[in-house]
C-alpha cells in the first residue's frame, strides 16, 4: 500500500509533467494557428494585389518582369509564368506539375479561386507553403502567379533557446519535485507521530500525547487527538476507581455474610446471639442485593438506554403510584409527602424510568431529611417542558459538594455508615435517566434548610 505523502508526491509531479507536455501542445497550436496560417494569408492577399497588375490578354514579359521584380523587396518568392511547367526555370526544387495542378485546381483555376498548398521540400529540409493565384481572360488561364515561402521550422524560430526551454523545465521538474517531496515529508511528520501515538493508546498507554507544532488543520487534529486521549485517560482512570470502589463496597456486605455464616456453621456464636447474627446477615445480604440491583440499574442506564421505548405518559398518574409507594418509608420517619400534580401534563417517556428517577430522588431525600418535616412534590407546566420538583427539608448539601453528588459512590457525609447513608449511585442513575430523556435537572440546597431537586423534561408535542 502506497504512502499518502508518496501518492501526493505522483499527483503534483504528474501535474508538472502535464503542465510541459500542454505548453509542447500549445506551442506546436501558436505555430500552426498564427504562424503558418498568418503567412498564408499575407501570401494570397499579396498575389491577389499583384494579380490586380493583369488587364487580361495574354501575360506578357513585361508583366512577367514586374512581378518579379517584387522580389526584391520581399522575403517571399514569386513569380510569374504563363505555363506551369515553367515554373522549373524559375524554382530551387523540382515540381510534380500533375500534383501542383491537376484537374480539380485547374477548374477551380478558371472559376478565378486561389488555390493554397503545403508540403515538406526536402531541398529546403522543411515545409514549403505556396499559393496560385490565376490569370484569366474569357475564361481561359492565361498564366499564373506563383508565390512560394519555405516555412521557418519551430525550433529554428526558437534556435537555441527552444533547448534552454526544454533543459530548464526538465530542472524544474525535477527541482519541483524535490522540493515537494521535502515539503509533504515535513507537513507528513505530524501525522506520522499521530500515528506512532496512535499505536501507543491502542497498546494501552494512555498518557501519550502529541506536541501541537501549528495552527492549521494538523495542529487541530493534534488538539483533538490530545483532548481525546485525557477524556480515554480520565475515563480509564474513573473505570478503574468504579472497580475499586465497587469492590470495596461489596467486599464489606460479603465479609459480614461469610463471617457471621461460619460463625453460626461451626458454633461459634452463643444461643442467645444467634438470632441477632441472622438478623445481622440477612441485613447485609439486602444491603449486598440493593447495591447489586443499583449497579445493574446503572449500567442500563449508561449502555443500554437505547432499547427502552418512549411513548405518551400522564404524568400526574405517575406521580401518584410513587408517593403510594414511599408512603410508608416516609411514615417511619413520620415524613409527610405532599403532591401538588398538574393534571394535564402529558410527556414522552418510559413510565418505569420515570418511577426510577423519582423514586430515588424521594428516597435520598428521605435519608437526609429530619423526622416530622414535609416534603413536596409537584409538577408544573412552563412553556413546552415540563418541571418536576421534589423538596425537603433537611440537612442540606455543601456547595463544595454540588458539584459532585453525580458521581459514582460519591457520599455527602463521608461520616454516615455504609448502612444508612445509601450507596451513592441513586443520583448516578438519575443523571443518566434524565439525559435519556433530553431533560434536565439541577439541585438547590441551603444548609439545615433543604434541598430542592428541579427536573425538566419536554412535553409531549400537540398534533
Amino acid at each position: 500500500m502506497k504512502k499518502l505523502s508518496t501518492r501526493i508526491w505522483t499527483v503534483i509531479v504528474a501535474f508538472l509533467a502535464l503542465t510541459v507536455l500542454f505548453m509542447y501542445v500549445f506551442t506546436d497550436f501558436l505555430y500552426e494557428g498564427l504562424y503558418v496560417k498568418d503567412a498564408e494569408n499575407s501570401m494570397v492577399e499579396i498575389g491577389e494585389k499583384l494579380s490586380t497588375m493583369y488587364k487580361g490578354g495574354k501575360v506578357t514579359d513585361d508583366f512577367i518582369a514586374k512581378i518579379e521584380n517584387y522580389n526584391e523587396y520581399s522575403n517571399m518568392n514569386v513569380f510569374a509564368v504563363r505555363n506551369p511547367r515553367e515554373l522549373s526555370a524559375c524554382v530551387p526544387f523540382d515540381i510534380d506539375y500533375d500534383t501542383l495542378i491537376g484537374a480539380d485546381e485547374r477548374q477551380q483555376l478558371l472559376k478565378g479561386k486561389t488555390i493554397t498548398k503545403k508540403g515538406y521540400e526536402k531541398r529546403f529540409d522543411r515545409q514549403v507553403i505556396s499559393v496560385i493565384i490565376p490569370l484569366t481572360d474569357q475564361q481561359r488561364l492565361e498564366g499564373i502567379i506563383y508565390i512560394y515561402f519555405p516555412l521557418a521550422k519551430i525550433t529554428e524560430m526558437a534556435s537555441k533557446e527552444v533547448f534552454i526551454l526544454l533543459g530548464s523545465a526538465a530542472i524544474f521538474i525535477f527541482l519541483i519535485g524535490f522540493g515537494v517531496f521535502k515539503g509533504i515529508k515535513h507537513i507528513m511528520k505530524p501525522l506520522k507521530e499521530l500515528q506512532n501515538a496512535a499505536e501507543k493508546m491502542a497498546e494501552g498507554d494512555y498518557e501519550t500525547r502529541v506536541e501541537v507544532k501549528s495552527k492549521d488543520e494538523i495542529g487541530q487534529l493534534s488538539q483533538t487527538f490530545n483532548k481525546m486521549a485525557t477524556s480515554i485517560q480520565q475515563e480509564d482512570e474513573a473505570q478503574k476507581q468504579f472497580l475499586a470502589t465497587v469492590s470495596h463496597e461489596l467486599r464489606t456486605p460479603i465479609s459480614y455474610v461469610k463471617g457471621y455464616g461460619e460463625a453460626l456453621e461451626h458454633g461459634f456464636i452463643e444461643e442467645s446471639k444467634k438470632q441477632e447474627t441472622i438478623s445481622l446477615i440477612v441485613r447485609e445480604a439486602n444491603r449486598l442485593e440493593k447495591l447489586t440491583n443499583e449497579l445493574l440499574q446503572l449500567s442500563r442506564a449508561v449502555n443500554q438506554t437505547e432499547s427502552v421505548t418512549l411513548y405518551p405518559l400522564p404524568l400526574a398518574e405517575t406521580m401518584r403510584e410513587v408517593v403510594q409507594i414511599t408512603e410508608q418509608q416516609a411514615s417511619r420517619k413520620a415524613i409527610r409527602i405532599r403532591a401538588e400534580i398538574d393534571e394535564e401534563i402529558i410527556i414522552n417517556a418510559d413510565e418505569e424510568k420515570i418511577k426510577q428517577i423519582l423514586i430515588n430522588l424521594i428516597e435520598n431525600a428521605l435519608r437526609y431529611s429530619e423526622e416530622g418535616t414535609e416534603m413536596i412534590l409537584s409538577s408544573k407546566r412552563e412553556e413546552n417542558m415540563a418541571i418536576i420538583t421534589v423538596q425537603d427539608h433537611g440537612m442540606g448539601i455543601p456547595a463544595e459538594d454540588l458539584p459532585h453528588i453525580t458521581e459514582r459512590f460519591y457520599r455527602v457525609n463521608k461520616a454516615r455508615s455504609r448502612s444508612d447513608g445509601g450507596s451513592g449511585l441513586g443520583l448516578s442513575i438519575v443523571d443518566q435517566l434524565v439525559k435519556y430523556h433530553k431533560g434536565i435537572w439541577h439541585i438547590n440546597s441551603e444548609l439545615g434548610i433543604g434541598t430542592t431537586v428541579t427536573i425538566q423534561i419536554p412535553i409531549l408535542e400537540e398534533f
